[in-house]
């Protein structure tokens, strides 16, 4: 059994989700959006940062799983982007949480089958994923589709890695 902790981190809106995994079986356990409206850009990141240790108080999660930085056409807004980042990264690190990354494209193309996908797109195979009754808002179905994506990387390694120590004693099932 592991608990994952996705972030789809923002200087604005951070969405976080967590779900439990036992096995293939994946289950909601929380999301929401920390929402920051205060405008000078260091209190908005001490929110950040208070929000996330706050959610890794509350889940006591086993695993961190952020979205990893992309080519913004402002960079302005990248580098802010960054700096939000870095903090829910701080705040997993100071709690000693392993820390994995993953690209866009591989978060919809995991959850979605296309790394194309449209938000609306996401959120309805995160309903569909965890079995909610409702779309989660977008910022929290990335963040929810970041942990999905989490799962099936681990989940995929461990298969990957079990097949070559079965390769290296001559048998393969």
């Amino acid at each position: 059994m592991a608990i994952i902790l996705g972030i789809d981190p923002g200087s604005r809106v951070t969405g976080y989700g967590v779900i439990r995994q036992v096995g293939r079986q994946l289950s909601y356990l929380g999301s929401g959006c920390i929402r920051t409206k205060v405008d000078d850009l260091p209190s908005r990141l001490k929110l950040i940062y208070a929000g996330v240790m706050e959610i890794i108080t509350q889940f006591q999660p086993d695993y961190f799983a952020i979205e990893q930085v992309f080519m913004a056409k402002n960079a302005d807004s990248a580098l802010k982007l960054g700096q939000a980042r870095g903090v829910a990264i701080v705040a997993a690190v100071n709690c000693e949480l392993p820390v994995f990354e993953y690209a866009a494209r591989q978060v919809k193309q995991t959850v979605v089958g296309t790394g194309g996908a449209e938000k609306s797109q996401v959120q309805h195979m995160v309903r569909t994923l965890l079995k909610l009754p409702a779309n989660p808002q977008a910022d929290a179905a990335d963040a929810l589709a970041i942990a999905i994506t989490h799962c099936h990387v681990s989940q995929n390694a461990v298969q990957m890695s079990e097949s070559r120590l079965n390769l290296a004693r001559g048998r393969l099932r």
